[in-house]
């Protein structure tokens, strides 16, 4: 299975914000749309960066009297670590695994195609491991000519 599977079966709807939405502001796009992350992008969709409720967190415990004034440009990652729709599940998974990452953008003739999570992955990986024991049931069960 491929990340453009896993785009085919969610959908491709990705959530984004420009780098000068408030912090304050951002909060609610993520309880609304139930979300663990907004891609940020600039006018013209390009990515810039890409914010997380830990990001939020973070710059609440650090700035607690502040939080109002920030945005999401200060507290974005601007180095974000994307993938291309013919990256397999297992490519994905280390990818996220050896970054600590959650969310992986995948990224389709320089446009953002949609969003993968770390839940999509280990559901996609289950379905690929339930359907493989399946066969191997049928087979030694001889449900297969010889």
């Amino acid at each position: 299975m491929r990340a453009k599977d896993i785009l085919a079966a969610k959908g491709t709807r990705v959530v984004t914000v420009p780098e000068e939405s408030r912090l304050i502001d951002v909060l609610s796009l993520f309880f609304a749309n139930r979300i663990g992350s907004l891609v940020v992008v600039d006018n013209y969709n390009v990515i810039e960066g890409i914010v997380a409720p830990n990001d939020v967190l973070k710059a609440l415990h650090e700035n607690p009297t502040t939080i109002a004034a920030l945005s999401v440009g200060d507290v974005m990652t601007r180095e974000v670590i994307a993938a291309d729709p013919e990256e397999t599940v297992d490519n994905l998974m280390s990818i996220m695994t050896e970054h600590r990452i959650r969310h992986i953008p995948i990224i389709e003739s320089g446009k953002l195609a949609g969003l993968v999570s770390l839940g999509d992955v280990v559901k996609a990986q289950l379905k690929d491991k339930h359907v493989e024991i399946h066969y191997l049931k049928d087979y030694l069960e001889g449900k297969y000519p010889a």
